[in-house]
């Protein structure tokens, strides 16, 4: 792959064992200031969208860092990138959903990390209200979208997203999850959690709730809305198989670490009469 201007790229086998090369800090950061905020896009053919992006990402504070992490792309994804001032790292294959996010937040280098997505322009104003979110002793900072409940047949990633809540003592989160954009988290959260488990967003949110980490919602950006091409790509590739199992992957590793009910009371079942 050609490095373009402006780009920090990297690539390796193992996305979650790369080495970030010496580069020049993005446009807008000194070189030798460590940002606040590290903003982390996924990119995957997003040339349409990923300029506008990095420019409203980099203006959620004046101490801020974009890292998209660009894989699997074909068309100047990673090029638009760098010239709209982000940090590159750059793979040539897909690295599968959301690992790109775990890649970015082992470079990022802020006290705040603000995860996006590469294929929808986000006000820089809304953005803000995440990082303030975290600023102001949150944790993990979430989008206050909870997905469609009032039908007929709710989808069964919206009630995935209960259910682990409810699972957690966290009911009041409703469907609200880190597997949704934007969300923000601390350096606190990502050390708590590891960025490994960044990977599988509710793992994560799991993680960040068994350490009894801060985690409240910070505003609700209507992502369904602002997206209606991710929607269609749903239609024909739907990622509720994928997302249902993250969420039992999360649940799987709270119920090794709880008792068979998770914390939940029995009631007054005497099992032992059937014994």
């Amino acid at each position: 792959m050609r490095i373009e201007a402006g780009q920090a790229p990297t690539a390796a086998a193992d996305p979650m064992a790369f080495r970030m090369e010496d580069s020049t800090a993005a446009a807008g950061t000194a070189a030798d200031a460590r940002p606040l905020v590290s903003v982390i896009i996924p990119v995957m053919n997003e040339v349409r969208t990923i300029a506008a992006a990095v420019r409203e990402a980099r203006g959620v504070h004046p101490r801020t860092e974009v890292i998209a992490v660009v894989n699997g792309s074909t068309d100047g994804s990673a090029a638009a990138a760098g010239q709209a001032g982000a940090r590159v790292i750059a793979f040539p294959e897909p690295l599968g959903h959301d690992v790109g996010r775990a890649v970015g937040a082992r470079a990022a280098r802020g006290d705040i990390l603000l995860f996006i997505d590469g294929d929808m322009v986000i006000r820089r104003d809304v953005l803000a209200a995440f990082v303030a979110a975290v600023e102001a002793g949150a944790d993990v900072a979430l989008n206050d979208y909870h997905g469609p409940t009032g039908k007929s047949r709710v989808h069964g990633v919206v009630l995935a997203k209960h259910a682990l809540n409810a699972a957690l003592g966290r009911a009041d989160l409703g469907g609200a999850s880190m597997t949704a954009v934007p969300h923000a988290i601390s350096r606190r959260a990502l050390e708590a959690i590891g960025a490994d488990a960044l990977a599988v967003p509710p793992l994560a949110q799991a993680k960040a709730a068994a350490a009894g980490l801060n985690i409240r919602l910070a505003r609700r950006v209507p992502v369904g809305r602002l997206n209606p091409p991710r929607r269609a790509r749903e239609r024909s590739r739907p990622l509720e198989p994928l997302i249902v199992g993250d969420h039992l992957e999360a649940i799987a590793w709270l119920s090794e670490r709880m008792d068979p009910r998770g914390g939940f009371s029995d009631g007054d079942r005497r099992r032992s009469k059937v014994r």
